[in-house]
């Protein structure tokens, strides 16, 4: 066993300049680096984070099936002619102030919650749907 943990603690040099260079990250430099991953490489984070999951390559769809989504981003895509009431909605569900809720309403599309699971994406869209808004899962 003590072999096991000698293997582990030896690290190339490359290895500790990287990992040094993401500790330094900060939050939204974090999150920069997470979305490019996502959208350029298919890399996304497992559901019990610190760990990094590959996305299925040419899998099929057996490989889909196995990585089936659970947790889910809420993306406000517009806010049809229900402007006010879909912004009191946003406001209400993120906690945003009624200026930055209107700003996130007028800028779509807007992340509204990141990481929520499939049920509560679900009620979030009704409730978005209900107010007049139009909402996509990721």
């Amino acid at each position: 066993m003590s072999d096991e943990a000698t293997a582990v603690a030896e690290f190339s040099a490359e290895a500790k300049e990287m990992g040094d260079k993401i500790a330094e990250l900060t939050l939204k430099q974090a999150k920069e680096l997470s979305d490019y991953l996502k959208e350029v490489h298919g890399i996304e984070p497992a559901a019990g984070g610190g760990a990094v999951m590959m996305a299925p390559g040419g899998g099929g769809e057996e490989g889909a099936a196995a990585a089936e989504q659970t947790e889910f981003d809420v993306v406000l895509t517009g806010f049809g002619d229900k402007k006010l009431n879909v912004v009191k909605v946003v406001k209400n569900l993120t906690g945003a102030s009624l200026m930055e809720a209107k700003k996130m309403v007028e800028g779509v599309p807007a992340t509204l919650k990141e990481a929520v699971s499939k049920e509560d994406a679900e009620k979030i869209k009704a409730e978005v749907e209900e107010a007049g808004g139009s909402v996509e899962l990721k």
